[in-house]
């Protein structure tokens, strides 16, 4: 069993398609994309201002874009796979799993970011602390009204919120122990109630591409309890919900494990998930596509590894 994680957004760099951009089997997610950025997605993320790179809508057509490039490119996986998305990677994991076209997924991804744009409060956005005792946690955010917007760990967690609150609680939380507090480069509370509205018509969106069953051999998780998706209906809502509910990331990871996942890969941009995965599941081997040079090294590892 391979597990296939697809990054969410805020690790884009100036080179994430150096590893497929010339495989001919990744050409159709790259024509896609361009339709809707306006550009060669390519040639965009090497020449265009770094912050558009990480402006909502942009940012999660070329995670979207990397994830489906990279699976084209590698083609098939001779194992069983369970895959999970992370954020806006859920919708990247639909295509890997079969359910959705990429085209589908990246109109799909377009789509979901206007809608969370037109939802979110002015001046809000995300938050990482690292090391912070969940208790200390819980009393900063009831101190500050704010929210977890994804659980990676027990004291690994992404909040969100108004950004000025979000600061005071950054503050706090260096001071009470924390050894990471940061804030990330998303510019929306995702996965907070505040995104509450953008939910049933992105619901609505995603039905009307009527999405299939994850193929056979494929597990796919849920990323709001990292409990598998078997119908296509309770998917749509599931994954419609997750835009304004905490995403349960280490429930994903733990899924991984119950799924018997002898090998980890993450189809970048990036290597965040695959740190996460090597703290949380120490006895997986786990590697991102962007600790590669070639594709072939890529295939060669997953054989030797699974």
């Amino acid at each position: 069993m391979v597990a296939i994680l697809c990054s969410g957004q805020g690790t884009q760099h100036r080179e994430m398609f150096s590893l497929v951009e010339s495989d001919p089997s990744a050409e159709p997610v790259f024509q896609a994309a361009r339709t809707l950025l306006g550009a060669d997605p390519r040639a965009f993320v090497r020449t265009a201002p770094m912050e558009q790179l990480f402006s909502n809508r942009t940012g999660q057509i070329l995670c979207c874009s990397m994830t489906l490039a990279a699976h084209a490119a590698l083609g098939p996986v001779d194992a069983r796979i369970v895959c999970a998305g992370y954020s806006v990677g859920e919708l990247a994991a639909w295509g890997v799993s079969g359910c959705l076209k990429p085209e589908q997924v990246l109109k799909l991804a377009a789509t979901r970011a206007d809608l969370m744009d037109a939802a979110s409060p002015r001046d809000a956005g995300l938050a990482g602390i690292v090391g912070l005792q969940p208790d200390r946690l819980q009393r900063i955010l009831a101190q500050t009204g704010l929210f977890i917007a994804i659980q990676n760990a027990a004291d690994n967690v992404v909040i969100g919120g108004p950004i000025a609150e979000l600061d005071v609680a950054l503050a706090r939380a260096m001071q009470q122990g924390a050894s990471v507090a940061r804030r990330l480069r998303v510019s929306v509370p995702s996965h907070t109630p505040l995104l509450r509205n953008a939910v049933q018509p992105l619901k609505q969106s995603i039905m009307e591409l009527q999405p299939k069953a994850p193929r056979t051999g494929l597990r796919l998780l849920s990323g709001l309890d990292g409990e598998p998706i078997l119908r296509p209906e309770d998917g749509c809502e599931r994954l419609a919900r997750q835009v304004a509910e905490t995403v349960r990331w280490d429930a994903c990871l733990q899924g991984c494990r119950e799924s018997d996942a002898q090998v980890i890969l993450e189809l970048g941009p990036g290597s965040a998930l695959t740190r996460m995965a090597r703290t949380s599941l120490p006895d997986i081997p786990a590697r991102s596509i962007d600790d590669f040079h070639g594709l072939d090294g890529v295939r060669q590892w997953l054989l030797r590894a699974s």
